[in-house]
């Protein structure tokens, strides 16, 4: 069985592009061949910066020879229809059989197909691949029609065995495939010829080049940490910068630079990115003050002077790039502590587009001061504090240093807040109000912070909504999903209750536009989306989708004022797990079956003699000890179930609930509902009715799956 080489050299392929391009060159390749009848033992797929790799193992010498039955028509057919199949088949009239079947007697063609080589297939395969190869962006170069990720030099593509190594034979655009490859640019440029994966994988690490990308993470990664741990100091973790570096380079050497006294004394934050975006350096850091004091860069290649010319001339790029951040940062500080202050940068927003028809970045913030005020108190924060968090937690947006690094708004507005004087919860607020981005950031918990983060989500969401342009598809350009995603993590996380049906009209009554619609209807509409955002939120966490309607059904048309309504989302989770615990278990398990019966045989008389049994269920009329006795367990189940579900212990509740199991069991195995007696009958169906009633205080049971 022969082992499959294949090498596409080419001018430098971009780092973001090289992780997926070997996954793409090994998927279709495989796939090609298993397709073509070639199977296989394993594969793999390399990259470096210029050359993709992939070996094929254990793969079969050629694809097995196949007989394929094909179905005809009748023997009686026009003559027409059978020369057609024949011609299709590539048969003659003799060749083909003729059988028995129930629809008469039917031709058959049995159609022989060879089996092909190996080496036939991976041209074929590889051609293909090669020519429709998915890169997100591909040229053309002289004047072939091949388009690849940059121009593509040379093909290597051979099967080695225990007899030696074939070259595939295949020319794309006058490229002809071969056995050799080339070494590092600089330091081993020569050609070399290699025989199998092993023989060029070696050759190659002579040649200074390492093709395994994690291989090359790696050796970065230890050294740069042994680098700054003999110095004291720590390399600031960052895995989206190592894997892009690794992408970078072929033959990794790591260098540890100084960054000038001058720029000591910035943020580490501006340091970090300053160095990361425009010189692609790792940051190492003083674990005793915090301060970054260096960087590590990663050079391709070694130099007589141990990389010391490298390091002059990034330290002299880096001490430019630094010199315009200590610019900007200076100048920000200036403006925070003049007598105007952060209101300077707010005022400049009054000049800034947040969206055309929501108005500007100053209405925005006027909105957020509005609503965070509205907010405090219910979440244990200083109304006027959080007034002033929210005025000032955009305004570095018109500072210059974000105008240089957008990642860093929100954290740059903390510095400022702080140099300007105000107060650690408005420092904070200005950076964490943003939070969470993503599934796994930590959400806000200090007071302040909280408020101006929900009155920021709420008023996008609510915005948008007015305006009906909610997201579509997969397709979210405002990040509204996060936005909700965001409001529904920081009031549960936080056990914050809030009634959002008000909040949201309330706030769609400041709203720059008017409501598409109703604003009951958007705000309606706005808390469905808030409640499907929630499913996702608890699918994560366990909590079936049916759970959660279960609890939001229950709680449709609370009064006002209630406890259970379903905009507080928080209430609506602890419910939902206690529901979601209680039918784990097999008394909770079963009662959805007692209940639905129940519901089922009370439905369909309701419908049938056109009234409504809700009331009315005399213990007097009962007939039989199981009657008697889900009477008793109801009075007690409501006891129980109603001031639990005030004090919000829904545990206890659920428990309540399921206790009822056994009565309603023992009630359906005894008793006919729809007695003879009509009396008997309707009082047994008002029992019916009381399990409906009690039960759907909890949750709407009608709603669980099974």
């Amino acid at each position: 069985m022969p082992d499959l080489l294949i090498e596409l050299f080419s001018e430098e392929i971009p780092a973001r592009m090289q992780a997926r391009a070997a996954d793409d060159l090994k998927k279709l390749v495989t796939n090609g061949l298993v397709d073509a009848g070639l199977t296989y033992a394993s594969a793999a797929a390399f990259s470096t910066p210029r050359r993709l790799t992939l070996t094929v193992e254990g793969m079969l010498d050629a694809s097995p020879s196949l007989v394929e039955e094909r179905k005809g028509p009748k023997a009686d057919a026009p003559e027409k229809a059978i020369e057609g199949f024949l011609r299709g088949a590539g048969l003659t009239r003799d060749q083909l059989e003729e059988r028995d079947t129930p629809k008469g007697k039917i031709l058959f063609a049995m159609i022989n197909k060879p089996g092909r080589p190996a080496a036939e297939i991976v041209a074929e395969v590889l051609e293909t691949t090669i020519r429709n190869f998915p890169w997100p962006k591909s040229m053309r170069w002289g004047s072939g029609s091949l388009r690849w990720v940059r121009p593509l030099h040379s093909i290597l593509c051979i099967l080695s065995a225990e007899d030696g190594a074939q070259t595939v034979p295949l020319n794309i655009d006058g490229i002809t495939a071969g056995d050799t490859t080339r070494g590092h640019r600089f330091l081993a440029p020569d050609t070399i010829t290699v025989s199998s994966f092993d023989d060029y994988s070696a050759k190659l690490k002579r040649a200074f080049v390492v093709l395994d990308p994690a291989e090359r993470r790696d050796t970065i990664w230890n050294d740069a940490t042994n680098m700054a741990f003999a110095n004291g100091l720590e390399v600031v973790e960052d895995a989206g910068l190592l894997a892009e570096v690794a992408g970078l380079v072929e033959y990794p050497v790591v260098l540890m630079g100084q960054i000038g006294d001058d720029f000591l004394g910035l943020p580490p934050e501006v340091l970090q990115t300053s160095m990361k975006e425009h010189q692609k350096f790792f940051s190492v850091r003083n674990p005793k003050t915090g301060r970054i004091e260096r960087f590590v860069t990663v050079a391709n290649r070694t130099t007589a002077d141990d990389g010391a010319t490298i390091l002059a001339g990034n330290e002299k790029v880096l001490s430019a790039r630094l010199s315009d951040a200590k610019f900007f940062w200076e100048n920000d500080l200036r403006i925070a502590q003049s007598e105007a202050g952060m209101q300077t940068w707010v005022d400049r927003l009054s000049n800034v587009t947040f969206h055309n028809k929501l108005g500007t970045q100053a209405e925005l913030i006027s909105r957020m001061e509005a609503l965070a005020g509205e907010l405090a108190p219910m979440v244990g924060a200083d109304a006027e504090e959080a007034r002033a968090a929210a005025r000032f937690a955009k305004a570095d947006l018109s500072s210059e240093m974000v105008y240089e690094f957008p990642e860093l708004q929100g954290l740059m507005g903390s510095y400022y807040a702080k140099a300007a004087g105000k107060s650690d919860a408005i420092a904070a607020a200005a950076q964490d109000h943003y939070a969470p981005l993503g599934p796994s950031d930590d959400v806000p918990t200090a007071p302040v912070s909280i408020a101006v983060a929900l009155a920021e989500k709420i008023d996008k969401l609510t915005g948008f909504w007015a305006i009906d342009e909610k997201p579509t598809g997969s397709k979210d350009p405002f990040a509204l999903r996060r936005a909700a995603l965001g409001v529904i993590r920081i009031l549960v996380e936080n056990d914050v209750p809030l009634k959002l049906r008000d909040t949201i009209l309330e706030h769609l009554s400041q709203a720059p536009a008017p409501a598409a619609g109703s604003a009951e209807e958007t705000a309606e509409n706005l808390l469905s989306f808030l409640h499907d955002r929630l499913k996702v939120y608890l699918k994560d966490q366990g909590v079936r989708h049916d759970i959660i309607d279960a609890c939001i059904s229950s709680s449709d048309g609370a009064p006002a004022g209630a406890t259970d309504g379903n905009d507080d989302l928080t209430l609506l989770v602890k419910r939902a797990k206690a529901l979601s615990e209680t039918l784990k278990t097999d008394d909770g398990e079963n009662l959805i079956q007692g209940f639905k019966r129940a519901n089922n045989i009370l439905s369909q008389a309701e419908d049938a003699d056109g009234v409504e049994y809700s009331f009315g269920a005399d213990i007097k009329f009962a007939e039989t000890e199981e009657e008697r006795a889900l009477f008793a367990a109801l009075d007690t189940a409501e006891a129980q179930i109603k001031p639990a579900m005030e004090a919000q212990d829904f545990g206890t509740a659920m428990s309540a609930m399921a206790s009822l199991r056994g009565p309603i069991d023992a009630f359906f195995d005894a008793v006919q509902v729809n007695s003879d007696n009509a009396t008997v009958r309707r009082n047994r169906l008002n029992l019916l009715s009381r399990i409906r009633t009690i039960c759907s205080s909890v949750a709407d049971l009608t709603k669980i799956d099974g």
